[in-house]
This record gives C-alpha cells, sequence and structure tokens, in this order.
C-alpha cells in the first residue's frame, strides 16, 4: 500500500544542513571536482655534482630525509575528521560477518594497548627527546651523515688508488733509469776495457818493435805470400819479396843464430835465421853473405846483401818465415805480430 507520507527531499552528502546544520570544521576536508587541479609540467630535478662515487646513495638518502621532515611536518596539523553520510554507513556489513573475519573478532578482546609514547619520538634516543629533537629532522640528519661518509670513504679510497698508482709510476720510473744507469755503466766499463787492452797491446808491440826490425829499410813490395803464379815450382808464392836496390844491407830480424848460409839453388845465396822460439827466418837471392853458420846474431845486424841470385827476375829480398817444423806462413802477418809494419 502506498504511504500518504511525502517523500524525504533528496539531501546532497555534501549539504551541511543535511548534517545538523553544523558548519564544517577547520579540519573537514571535502573535495570536489573543482577543488582538485591535475598537476601540470613536469619537475626537474637538478644534477647533483662533485659525488661521483655515492651520488646515488646520497640521492636515496636526501629523498628519506625530506621524506621524514615531511611526517613529522604533517604531525604537527590538526587531524582531518572524515565522515559518511547516514544511507552508506547504515549499509556497510558488519566485520563479524565477513567471510574468514569473524573467527578473528570477539567481543571480550580487549583493544590492543596503545603506545604511550608519540610518533614524533620514534627511533630517537634518550637524549635526543630531552633535548627536544625531532623525530625527522633527527633521521634526515642521521641519513645526511651516513651519506657524508659514504662519499668520505669513496673519496679516501681513490685518494688511496691514486696514490697507490703514484707510487707504482715513480717505481717503474725509478727501476727504468737504474737499469738506463747500469746499461751505461756497463758499456762505458766495457769500452774502458777496450781501450785498457788496446793500449796494453799497443805498449806490447811497442816493447817487441824495440826487439825487432824489418830485413831492409829501403824496399818495394813486389809479390806477396800466398799469390799464384807459374813462376814458383809450388804454384804459389811461399815468402814476401822486398825489391831494392842491389847491395842494399840485410838486416836480423831478431836475435838468434845462422843454422844454414849458402848456395841453395832456386833460392840463390840463402841464409837461415834461427830465433830462440824454433822459428825460422829465410833470406833468398842475396848477392852476398857476410854470417857464418852458427854465429850468434843481435837485432838490426847485417847479414847479407840484396841481389839477384837464383831463380828471379830482378833484385830483390825473397824473405819466408817457417815453423820450427818447416811449415810456411805468412810473413807479413808475423812481422805485424811483432809491431812491425811493412
Amino acid at each position: 500500500m502506498a504511504s500518504n507520507k511525502p517523500a524525504p527531499e533528496a539531501v546532497s552528502p555534501f549539504d551541511a544542513d543535511a548534517y545538523g546544520g553544523a558548519e564544517r570544521s577547520v579540519g573537514e576536508w571535502n573535495p570536489t571536482e573543482d577543488t582538485i587541479r591535475p598537476v601540470r609540467g613536469r619537475h626537474r630535478v637538478a644534477k647533483q655534482r662533485g659525488l661521483a662515487r655515492s651520488s646515488t646513495v646520497l640521492g636515496v638518502g636526501v629523498i628519506a630525509a625530506v621524506g621524514a621532515g615531511g611526517i613529522a611536518t604533517a604531525q604537527d596539523k590538526a587531524p582531518v575528521s572524515i565522515s559518511l553520510p547516514d544511507s552508506i554507513a547504515d549499509n556497510l556489513p558488519d566485520a563479524k560477518s565477513l567471510p574468514g573475519v569473524g573467527a578473528f573478532m570477539s567481543d571480550d578482546t580487549e583493544a590492543a594497548p596503545v603506545s604511550a609514547a608519540p610518533i614524533t619520538t620514534a627511533g630517537l634516543t634518550t637524549a635526543e627527546v630531552e633535548s627536544g629533537a625531532d623525530a625527522g629532522e633527527a633521521l634526515r640528519a642521521r641519513i645526511l651523515q651516513q651519506a657524508e661518509q659514504q662519499q668520505a670513504a669513496a673519496d679516501a679510497e681513490a685518494k688511496a688508488a691514486a696514490e697507490k698508482a703514484a707510487v707504482e709510476k715513480a717505481a717503474a720510473e725509478a727501476a727504468k733509469q737504474q737499469d738506463e744507469a747500469e746499461k751505461k755503466a756497463a758499456a762505458e766499463k766495457k769500452a774502458a776495457k777496450e781501450a785498457a787492452e788496446k793500449k796494453a797491446e799497443e805498449e806490447r808491440l811497442a816493447k817487441l818493435a824495440a826487439s825487432y826490425s824489418l830485413p831492409t829499410s829501403s824496399y818495394t813490395i813486389t809479390s806477396t805470400y800466398g799469390q799464384s803464379g807459374a813462376m814458383w815450382s809450388s804454384g804459389q808464392h811461399t815468402g814476401l819479396d822486398f825489391a831494392g836496390a842491389a847491395g842494399t844491407p840485410l838486416k836480423a830480424v831478431h836475435s838468434g843464430t845462422i843454422i844454414s848460409a849458402g848456395n841453395a839453388g832456386a833460392y840463390g845465396y840463402r841464409t837461415v835465421l834461427q830465433l830462440d822460439d824454433g822459428t825460422e827466418i829465410w833470406y833468398a837471392h842475396q848477392s852476398s853473405i857476410e854470417v857464418s853458420v852458427g854465429q850468434k846474431v843481435t837485432t838490426g845486424q847485417t847479414i847479407g846483401r840484396m841481389g839477384g841470385t837464383g831463380n828471379v827476375t830482378g833484385v830483390h829480398l825473397h824473405m819466408e818465415v817457417r815453423t820450427a817444423g818447416g811449415s810456411a806462413m805468412n810473413p807479413m802477418a808475423w812481422l805485424n805480430s811483432k809491431g812491425l809494419q811493412v
């Protein structure tokens, strides 16, 4: 049956008169479409410089610190009341009737005790609470301090790495310089040794030259040792030829004993001087002989004269140097070894 009571007038949930005509409190928040503005534009965060290694950690720390400060600041505001229309509040289901929830609820359950400590002092030490420190500010300060410590540690690590690299570079440079110095010293030592050896050899040759003499003082070299030709019976020249004027004096190259003196066929008039070490010096093609067998002679003493006897094509001295066993050797090399330059 239809009721004759007039239908209630539609009431806006945002009409203050619908709730007893009371004015909205200062802390009540009833947003509308007109009071909410969409956020426009872009928010740019300036790039932090000077935090090469810990910029990420510091950035997170700053965000956390700012958030903590915001929480602390929000706690100072008056509480905001949120109200619902009776039509909605009356139709809300009972929490105990919800599946899986009623089993955890009881009329005898006492409310959990509320911490007596205000949220503004959460995480603070006793000294900080007594000093009136704010939780958000304290948290932010701790995060910034931790970020600074991490930055300091990163800077110290970078500095230590740079110092280590510098030390290693200096050590490598020092090792390189030492190696170069050792090489230079070795080269100088080698050069000094070679110079000393050369000087010693020169002194030795000079001393030998004082006790040795060239076989003649006026000559021209016409044939050398080992030279090939049909003029020699062996096919090779076995001595050293000093060409000069007939009658030029021939000298003993060193002190020794005359072991042969006379005509020797193709050699013509020949004298053989044996030195103390057994080496034999042959003087061939002489025009005359001025010593005899068994005679002792000294360096530079005249033993004969240059001529053209025997198998020759002109006046000259054919000089041979042989070992004690009779083997021929290069006369020029032998004279040079005695400090004499031919």
